[in-house]
């Protein structure tokens, strides 16, 4: 068991204070959230890496079946989308997007990949975003992997990347399909929803170069109650003492200089069941202030709980 507690966070190289965190000896590493980059822009932006010296460690994040929306079409009267991965789910079905914070009914899904809605939500909606689909009925075909992630995964591997994060893993095939990708190197399952839950019950292994996440930015959305969160996070670091505790984490800070009460509270929880890598969410680091006041809170709790 580790005797201490890593930090990490998510950060992308052309960020204004990238250089400053990639060097700080407080973080174990961060992250590359790869979602929103096309590939055209990926050669430029990892060689940035390369004028870096001594850097934390790097994870390269790809987003498997994560579904996202491709293109968004506005009518006066409804909305439509198209999705990057095809489905099939029961409509009408609620879609949840802004991580929960919004929402509308899909009443028809049209050659698996179109969604047609009653209105729409109440913000716009643009290509990138991901969306949540909770229904049972709800099935993501077709690879893990698309063409463009497998090209991403490339520039990656010849940046020299060798950890690596997969989100949404469903299953254990999951893995087998992106390691003939990856190759050698760590890669961290990221748990996202009620099927990854069931995989961390009864099929994942624990590997050298395989690390759980509870990833509860998206699985606090996918779970079905809130209070289920505490089992799942329990069900995770008990299969495998490694995990990652990812994100909702020290969200005070961007209101107010001074922490809550509750975010303090919500490490020292994590810590004692047994998390001791903890990954500060994208919200939290695309500010340098913001960032800077995390990683101050959180040198602070390590300093005075963590022994």
């Amino acid at each position: 068991m580790m005797n201490t507690c890593e930090l990490f966070v998510s950060l992308w190289p052309t960020f204004p204070h990238f250089s400053r965190f990639a060097i700080d000896d407080r973080l174990a590493g961060i992250r590359l959230n790869s979602a929103m980059i096309h590939t055209q822009e990926l050669d430029a932006d990892l060689n940035i890496l390369k004028t870096i010296d001594n850097p934390v460690p790097f994870l390269f994040d790809i987003k498997g079946k994560q579904l996202r929306v491709t293109d968004v079409m506005s009518y006066p009267d409804h909305l439509e989308l198209t999705l990057n991965h095809p489905i099939t789910v029961k409509t009408p079905v609620p879609i949840l997007f802004k991580g929960g914070e919004d929402h509308a009914l899909c009443i028809k899904v049209a050659d698996k990949r179109h969604l047609i809605f009653e209105g729409g939500p109440e913000y716009n909606v643009y290509p990138g975003e991901s969306i949540h689909i909770r229904h049972p009925s709800l099935d993501v075909s077709g690879p893990v992997l698309l063409d463009y992630e497998i090209e991403k995964i490339s520039k990656a591997k010849q940046a020299g990347f060798s950890k690596w994060c997969l989100s949404y893993v469903e299953k254990a095939s999951d893995i087998d399909e992106f390691r003939e990708h990856v190759g050698d190197g760590t890669i961290v399952a990221k748990i996202e929803n009620k099927k990854g839950l069931d995989y961390v019950a009864t099929e994942f292994k624990k590997d050298p170069d395989l690390i759980l996440m509870a990833a509860c930015g998206d699985l606090y959305v996918e779970i079905d109650k809130p209070h289920h969160m505490m089992a799942a996070l329990k069900l995770i670091i008990n299969r495998d003492p490694e995990a990652f505790a990812g994100s909702r984490m020290l969200l005070s800070l961007v209101n107010k200089p001074v922490p809550a009460c509750a975010d303090l509270l919500q490490l020292a929880w994590l810590y004692d069941i047994g998390y001791h890598r903890m990954m500060l969410c994208d919200e939290i680091c695309l500010k340098e202030e913001l960032l800077g006041a995390a990683v101050n809170t959180f040198e602070a709790f390590r300093g005075i709980y963590v022994f």
